[in-house]
């Protein structure tokens, strides 16, 4: 039976409960990445913070993030995602409360860099678990769902770590968030597996899995019985560097650029630039967030479809990514607008567009070597990472003075190059080109 025409009834459905866990990992995982810019405004008065200082601060982050994205997926294909994803989210929470604990620049910052290390795994170990449990007719929705989550997780705990932030201050609002993970890593421990070793899972599902392309632990090792696996060799690194794989990297960068604008600078942009109250802000925001897990959910699906439909893999997987970026231009129309609605449809449009381009983690598994996922995984996120090094910086310095306009025009220039990329430098692509 042709799994990609026909899903057969199964006795057990576990892959969708592994969903389900990366979704809540990925909800908690940008909450501790955002909680820092609604902690800002009370923060910086109390420690007496320049916007520098605020800029650098919100790039911290990806400073360590970013180095450790190819370690981090060489050790995510040693130990797999289990017991990679364990030891990262349950340090990172513990550092995540510590930070109610500082009283200085320095302090925060040393503290921010520690989460950056822990968190360096994550989307790698994410891709690696989607691509271990789902078929391929399946996983281009299955990225879809679990990319939403770090927008629907946003839209709906931004006004809810307001409230926190309101109610105990900043340094309680550490606090809760790093107990909240503290809790989670021990569930994951405790319930998620390899297909191959889950307690749980139904032969007939781990047999639809594998048979629609669900990547098998013990089929690499098959196959890979004389390789060396997740090494940077010269061979790997070829590989690892095609032109394709290089088009995406940079189409990372451009994404994420948009990303990190709305994680970091956005409430500042609302209340500073725009004049909108803190309170309001908070749930403002809420609508951009909203709109892009709308382009999320609809760039997975979609995909999906044209797949099954017969369209050609090239137009399914890059056709989202490509539109996306270009709707992203549209952050530009916010600078000749001073409605709070008119500002904040512009701003939706852009995340939006952004929504529907994050689906990109799905070229990772199209064209990189399979017995690389996790290495090919971590420099892809790289790029996304550094991102969150150079945009809150520079629009630090373009913001100085209080003016958005020049740092909207920047992310819009960003989305563009992202857009070109996608179009002149992956060019046409074959979701199976990697499986021999």
């Amino acid at each position: 039976m042709d799994s990609t025409t026909h899903k057969p009834k199964l006795s057990t459905h576990i892959r969708y409960i592994v969903l389900a866990l990366i979704f809540v990992n990925i909800i908690i995982n940008y909450m501790d990445r955002t909680n820092l810019s609604i902690a800002m405004p009370e923060m910086s008065k109390e420690l007496g913070l320049s916007t520098v200082q605020q800029g650098l601060l919100f790039s911290a982050f990806g400073w360590i993030y970013a180095a450790m994205q190819v370690p981090g997926g060489i050790l995510l294909d040693k130990l797999g995602s289990r017991i990679t994803y364990t030891i990262s989210l349950f340090f990172w929470s513990v550092i995540t409360c510590f930070q109610s604990l500082v009283g200085s620049f320095s302090g925060i910052l040393g503290l921010r860099l520690g989460i950056g290390f822990f968190e360096a795994p994550v989307m790698p170990a994410n891709n690696r678990a989607v691509s271990y449990w789902f078929p391929d007719n399946e996983r281009g929705t299955a990225i879809g769902i679990y990319s939403s989550a770090q927008f629907l997780g946003l839209a709906f705990s931004t006004p809810l770590l307001f409230a926190i932030h309101q109610s105990i201050g900043w340094r309680g609002l550490f606090i809760v968030t790093g107990a909240i993970g503290i809790v989670w890593s021990i569930v994951w421990f405790i319930i998620y597996h390899d297909p191959d070793k889950s307690p749980w899972v139904g032969q007939d599902e781990l047999q639809y899995i594998q048979d629609g392309g669900g990547i098998s632990e013990a089929e690499l090792l098959k196959q890979n019985a004389n390789k060396p696996k997740a090494k940077i060799t010269a061979e790997n690194l070829k590989k690892l560097f095609n032109r394709r794989l290089i088009g995406i990297y940079l189409g990372q960068f451009a994404i994420s650029g948009t990303f990190w604008f709305f994680l970091t600078w956005f409430p500042t942009y609302l209340t500073k630039a725009k004049g909108i109250n803190f309170l309001q802000s908070g749930f403002l925001s809420m609508i951009p967030y909203l709109a892009a897990f709308v382009g999320v959910i609809l760039a997975g699906s979609i995909s999906d479809r044209l797949i099954r439909a017969g369209k050609s893999e090239s137009f399914a997987r890059k056709a989202p990514v490509i539109t996306g970026l270009l709707l992203t231009l549209l952050i530009m129309g916010a600078n000749f607008v001073s409605s709070p609605a008119l500002i904040i449809m512009f701003m939706s449009i852009a995340f939006f567009g952004n929504g529907l381009a994050t689906i990109t983690w799905v070229f990772v598994t199209a064209l990189a070597p399979k017995n690389l996922l996790g290495l090919a995984g971590g420099i892809f996120n790289l790029c996304g990472a550094l991102s969150s090094i150079v945009i809150p910086i520079v629009i630090g310095f373009l913001v100085a003075k209080g003016n958005f306009s020049s740092a909207l025009i920047f992310i819009a220039a960003i989305a563009l190059l992202g857009a070109l990329s996608y179009i002149f430098v992956v060019g046409k692509i074959d979701l199976h080109e990697n499986e021999e």
